[in-house]
């Protein structure tokens, strides 16, 4: 294992972060502050969560034709996820094979190959070695076939969600995601006919503070976005979704949030809003082609299961450990730069078997809380700065996650359930974090 050695005022002395130190930052309803502030923490992070679990790499809608291709990285590690000549999806290492140069530097796109600029390699979209200038230079004792792009060693798909894991055994996906899997159906099974695109653009904001901010957190809106919550109130009808007079951040009402293991969490409204399933499908048939979406959704799923997926509307407000979160009618990617420095991309996604104006009215909703001049978002990454700030502090560095802790119950799924405003879904992060952390 790894040592690393810091000096801190929170520590007696000098501390080896061995799996005592590290046990010792996270204790029952409250976790020192140190986890989000500590460079040499970050690194350990990056080599034992992000270098083996399974991460999220993009959705097979980005790259649907032969050539396609997006780029993200990976903890540190820059990738392709393309779509090769023979159709299939691969995940790919973005590095020459020979002095490492990365062979794409666009975003996205399509392609025949990928050119390392600096001496000339040439792959294609399989990943393999095409092309190898002065290749006389080289005997026979070069194995051409083995130099092609490295593939992360394992690549699986949920429903047309890429997931990549640089640990070359583990667990499967399917362990991995456990009960959250049900959860994601919910935005796919938001379309009748199955079919989710993620084309609707994206945006990308970045913020000074930790990456494990970006969490399911239900205890904030009716604070930070006090404005917000009171312009739905005065108007429940502005958008698919709409809370209709009720609002799903009080106690009071039908909303949970749940803990699934793995770190995986949700903030579940699922009771809440199928209580308010007639006055939403009112404002559904309002849209041009709503009607039509409502009965394609009853004859895919079924009247109880259809009521409850066209309550919902794609938006299972889903937290899945560590990269990504299923959130309204986005995808958003969480990728580490540095202790505290996170980028988070938000990736607009439409439904097929829809009419236009019913995926626009989405998009417009999408836009009006995250986009870049958003009502919502740009609360969060300006709180969340705040917060990196205030953590610098040494005295005194434990922070309270106990909120709800004596009502927390253990649900038939197997699941940890608490209030909305509960804390459950961060006590659920740091119990897989630790986990995570002190593995050998």
């Amino acid at each position: 294992m790894n040592q690393h050695i810091i000096q801190t005022s929170n520590f007696s002395g000098k501390t080896h972060w061995d799996k005592a130190a590290l046990a010792s930052l996270i204790e029952a309803g409250r976790i020192h502050s140190r986890v989000y502030t500590d460079p040499e923490l970050f690194e350990l992070e990056l080599d034992r969560i992000f270098s083996t679990s399974w991460l999220f790499v993009g959705h097979q809608s980005e790259v649907p034709s032969p050539g396609d291709f997006q780029t993200r990285v990976l903890g540190r590690t820059s990738v392709i996820m393309v779509r090769g000549k023979d159709k299939g999806v691969r995940v790919l290492v973005n590095r020459c094979r020979h002095r490492g140069a990365q062979v794409c530097e666009t975003e996205t796109g399509n392609t025949k190959f990928f050119r390392c600029w600096y001496h000339g390699w040439v792959y294609d979209t399989n990943g393999d070695l095409a092309e190898q200038t002065g290749d006389e230079a080289y005997d026979d004792s070069m194995d051409r076939k083995a130099m092609g792009l490295t593939p992360v060693p394992r690549v699986e798909n949920y429903r047309g969600f890429v997931f990549a894991s640089f640990a070359r055994e583990g667990e499967t996906l399917t362990e991995f995601l456990g009960g959250a899997a049900a959860i994601i159906d919910l935005m796919v099974d938001a379309s009748p006919t199955g079919e989710l695109y993620a084309d609707g653009g994206s945006h990308k904001t970045e913020y000074r503070g930790n990456w494990k901010l970006v969490g399911m957190d239900g205890y904030h809106p009716l604070h930070l976005h006090a404005s917000v919550m009171e312009t739905i109130h005065r108007d429940p009808d502005s958008g698919i979704g709409s809370t209709h007079r009720s609002n799903p951040f009080d106690d009071t009402a039908a909303t949970y949030t749940r803990d699934f293991g793995h770190g995986h969490s949700m903030l579940d409204f699922r009771e809440h809003r199928i209580k308010h399933y007639e006055q939403h499908s009112e404002f559904i048939k309002k849209t041009s082609g709503g009607a039509e979406y409502i009965d394609a959704m009853h004859k895919a799923h079924g009247e109880e299961r259809a009521r409850m997926l066209l309550s919902i509307s794609g938006d299972p407000h889903l937290g899945l450990f560590p990269n990504v979160q299923l959130i309204h009618n986005q995808i958003r990617i969480v990728t580490p730069l540095a202790a505290d420095h996170t980028q988070v991309e938000m990736i607009a996604v439409r439904l097929g078997g829809v009419s236009d104006e019913i995926n626009a009215n989405r998009l417009r909703h999408h836009e009006s809380f995250y986009g870049p001049a958003g009502a919502g978002s740009p609360d969060d990454t300006e709180v969340f700065e705040r917060v990196q700030r205030g953590m610098q502090a040494e005295l005194n560095p434990w922070l309270d996650v106990s909120r709800g802790m004596a009502r927390e119950f253990t649900d038939v799924d197997g699941s940890t359930v608490g209030r909305i405003s509960d804390e459950v879904p961060q006590r659920g992060i740091f119990r897989h974090w630790i986990k995570l952390m002190t593995q050998s």
